[in-house]
């Protein structure tokens, strides 16, 4: 026992060590150098720093950012989560173009920057961004308007002198050959700054596969349109390599804007998953039949009845999986009321149908009857199974609204 009384944390294994580290976060990690020259150099170890968060640390300035780049951050980094000073009142400079390419230079493989109320009006372009990349996502940030160009402003010409000629011969091959994105995977939330023009500059990013757009408020139905992947006289322009788009308007109240899903009428060629959302929903299942490669649907915060996912459904015939997240259904009408074509009673049959084909196993017991009535959620079930056998439905968080009656 005195043997075990004696040890304390200078007998743990290296590894050991700093599996515990990693519980800590940036902040405490740098207070955690102080300890001891041993831990100071664990700290810098760069299986501590593969994923850091900076969001949650208060007070991070651009002092700081230099001092973890130079001693802590290095080629384990592979996302970066970071929070500017848009909303504070201390302003300043806080990602500058030379802290930018530092970054570049010194974590060759980051894959993901997340960045939180960030000014990035100071950043002439994206290309400034580490060419690595491949996750980019912006919340709540504000961006100037030619920020997603594959081209950087153009600058005066001067001619070199002769001293400049070596140092300068790299970036005469970059002028030859113009750097490409490779960023994959553009999410866009609340960034009240991202316009059609912004929109409209994408279609030159040759490996962009992901695109959300969640509360961007100034991108329209044309200018959606007119980035959709489609076949015109000279090949097939706009957003080719463009596999999942996602598309919600939930934080604003009283928003008359034209809706953007109607942009999803131009067909999107190649499309894959949709995800809508908020009052981007009931626009987006009219247009959503003209999409003849969508295998993928998912719907989320918003209110829907059975009859107008039915009728929508009718033309998906190609879904593999279609999913409700959080979305509250209105209560079904007894009987069911369709105005229109008799596609109505084509519906009910399949209803029907599938609950005679059901009543054997449940026994036609008057508990599951209950539910039925009550409860549009089986009867929606049952009526997908029809439309679309061969899609998997699945159902997260969604409730019923009830009646004040």
């Amino acid at each position: 026992m005195d043997e075990y009384g004696a040890c304390n944390l200078d007998y743990f294994p290296e590894n050991i060590l700093i599996d515990v580290l990693s519980y800590l976060n940036v902040k405490e990690l740098v207070r955690a150098r102080r300890v001891c020259k041993r831990w100071g150099r664990l700290v810098k170890d760069q299986r501590l720093w593969r994923h850091v968060d900076l969001t949650a640390w208060k007070g991070v300035t651009a002092r700081i950012l230099w001092g973890l780049l130079r001693h802590y951050l290095g080629c384990g980094l592979r996302c970066l989560r970071l929070r500017g000073l848009l909303l504070s009142a201390r302003g300043g400079i806080f990602l500058s173009e030379s802290w930018i390419k530092a970054l570049s230079t010194k974590c060759p493989r980051l894959r993901k920057l997340y960045l939180l109320h960030a000014d990035l009006r100071v950043l002439p372009s994206c290309l400034l961004l580490p060419p690595t990349l491949q996750v980019l996502e912006l919340r709540g940030c504000e961006l100037p308007p030619g920020f997603f160009n594959q081209s950087l402003p153009s600058e005066p010409a001067c001619p070199p002198e002769k001293g400049e000629a070596t140092s300068r011969g790299h970036a005469g091959k970059g002028l030859n050959s113009p750097p490409k994105i490779a960023i994959e995977r553009l999410v866009l939330n609340n960034v009240p700054s991202f316009t059609d023009q912004h929109l409209q500059s994408l279609t030159s990013w040759e490996m962009l596969s992901r695109l959300e757009l969640r509360d961007t408020f100034r991108v329209t139905a044309n200018g959606l349109r007119s980035c959709a992947a489609k076949h015109t006289g000279s090949g097939v322009e706009g957003l080719t390599k463009l596999k999942f788009l996602e598309v919600g308007i939930t934080g604003r109240q009283g928003y008359q804007l034209q809706m953007v899903s109607l942009g999803l009428g131009a067909g999107w060629l190649g499309l894959e998953e949709l995800s809508l959302g908020g009052k981007e929903v009931g626009p987006g299942l009219l247009c959503a039949s003209r999409l003849k490669d969508l295998k993928n649907l998912c719907l989320w915060a918003c209110t829907l009845s059975e009859m107008q996912i039915l009728r929508s459904c009718r033309m998906l015939r190609g879904l593999h999986r279609l999913e409700f997240s959080e979305v509250f259904f209105q209560p079904r009408q007894c009987p069911p009321v369709v105005e229109g074509e008799g596609g109505a009673e084509e519906e009910q049959d399949n209803r029907e149908a599938v609950d005679g084909e059901d009543g054997g196993e449940d026994g036609g017991e008057d508990e599951n009857k209950t539910v039925e009535t009550n409860d549009p959620i089986p009867g929606l079930r049952r009526s997908l199974a029809v439309l679309l056998p061969n899609c998997t439905v699945i159902f997260t968080n969604c409730c019923v609204q009830t009646n004040s009656d």
